[in-house]
């Protein structure tokens, strides 16, 4: 899959799953998931213990799938996004801009999404290249942040993450995020190993998002 085609699909979904496991075996699960409820992005991050080879496990089961697309997250450097890449990720997410990631990432066509948390970064950010700007983290500013930057900067696309839940996602979309990222707000049924719970959130977030963008 071509980058501007990947980039098309998260935003066409409007959900990433942020994906945080104690272990393999419950990233798998919540990957699983996520997929089931129709989420397409698949954001796997680097505090998973093992993270490549699940990243790369789950590039060869579904290397056939055009349905949902798998990135990895929390990635520092460069060096992490190369391994990340060549495991099978399909792009790249960070908390903040770090330019070597970026240029790695331009290099070879990987989409890029690097925080950044004020006006002056998402500029940073644009200059760069990146093509989806990460505002992180969300609950901070709340998505008053996104119709703020998107004032003198109306080209910036920007996805949030943290903060982000079912009772605030419409905020959020209606402000101007081209997606938004979640985590514990999707997933937190996998700690009682309740994955049905996030299958089904899943769902209600996507509809929020529907509903937010007048579909």
């Amino acid at each position: 899959m071509q980058k501007e085609q990947i980039i098309t699909k998260l935003k066409e979904c409007g959900l990433v799953a942020v994906i945080r496991a104690k272990n393999t075996e419950e990233a798998l699960k919540v990957a699983d998931a996520c997929v089931k409820g129709g989420v397409a992005g698949i954001e796997l991050t680097y505090t998973v213990p093992g993270v490549t080879d699940i990243i790369h496990r789950l590039a060869e089961e579904y290397k056939d799938s055009t349905d949902f697309i798998i990135g990895a997250g929390t990635v520092l450097d460069s060096e992490t996004a190369r391994i990340a890449i060549l495991a099978g990720a399909q792009y790249i997410v960070g908390p903040a801009f770090d330019a070597e990631t970026v240029r790695l990432c331009n290099r070879y066509r990987v989409p890029v999404m690097p925080g950044a948390m004020s006006i002056r970064e998402v500029i940073m950010d644009l200059e760069a290249g990146v093509d989806i700007i990460k505002i992180f983290p969300g609950e901070l500013f709340g998505p008053k942040i996104i119709k703020s930057i998107l004032g003198p900067l109306p080209q910036a696309q920007m996805m949030p993450t943290g903060g982000v839940s079912l009772e605030n996602v419409s905020e959020w979309i209606k402000a101007g995020a081209v997606a938004v990222g979640v985590g514990g707000a999707l997933i937190g049924g996998a700690k009682t190993g309740d994955f049905q719970s996030i299958t089904d959130m899943a769902k209600k977030f996507l509809e929020k998002i529907k509903e937010a963008r007048g579909l």
